[in-house]
């Protein structure tokens, strides 16, 4: 019986220990910097567009008249957008997972979830790549056609103005082997697209 208790206290004792770590490390996450670095692997409707500032004139007529809607039934849109991320703090910042909610301009535009884990040394700066899929017919429905295509072109550039992009990330913690979210997100803002 004693021996039961003594391994069962043991357990309890690695685990929140285990727990506590895990939730300093998502703590110093909340703490650090996080700046846009950039978007990678464009792609909607099928043509692949590559990076955000290397857009062909020919690409962006093609987008153009994507963003119009047309007769297109579904318009699917994928793209990698880069974070940078410095932590400040004395000891590392880690999570083993992320939730993440992207808006344009206050319109909802992706939800997504990041599920490797991330791990930046105390004074150092790391990449976090957040995959987005989305089919912008199914935002035109929701928002409109006019609202979606003038967002869109803006955020890639191909139409004057700002898109200012929101957002927010909360991170997991893992529990044995059950990820827990954390109740609160931690946000990021910052201001893309536009051309002059």
């Amino acid at each position: 019986m004693k021996k039961s208790l003594i391994i069962l206290s043991t357990l309890l004792l690695m685990f929140s220990c285990d727990i506590a770590k895990q939730l300093g490390g998502a703590y110093n996450l909340s703490q650090c910097k996080y700046d846009y670095n950039s978007i990678d692997n464009i792609e909607i409707a099928g043509v692949k567009l590559g990076k955000s500032k290397s857009l062909s004139i020919a690409n962006i007529a093609t987008l153009s008249t994507i963003l119009g809607g047309g007769s297109l039934q579904n318009i699917p849109f994928t793209m990698v957008l880069n974070l940078d991320v410095l932590n400040p703090n004395e000891k590392a910042a880690y999570l083993n997972g992320l939730d993440y909610e992207i808006e344009l301009n206050n319109m909802e535009f992706a939800r997504g979830q990041l599920d490797v884990p991330l791990r930046i040394e105390p004074g150092k700066t790391e990449t976090l790549p957040l995959s987005i899929g989305l089919d912008l017919k199914n935002l035109m429905n929701r928002y409109s056609k006019e609202k979606v295509s003038t967002e869109m072109s803006r955020f890639l550039g191909i139409s004057p103005g700002e898109t200012k992009v929101s957002v927010k990330l909360w991170p997991k913690v893992l529990i044995g082997d059950i990820p827990i979210t954390a109740p609160t997100y931690i946000p990021v803002t910052f201001v893309f697209g536009g051309s002059n």
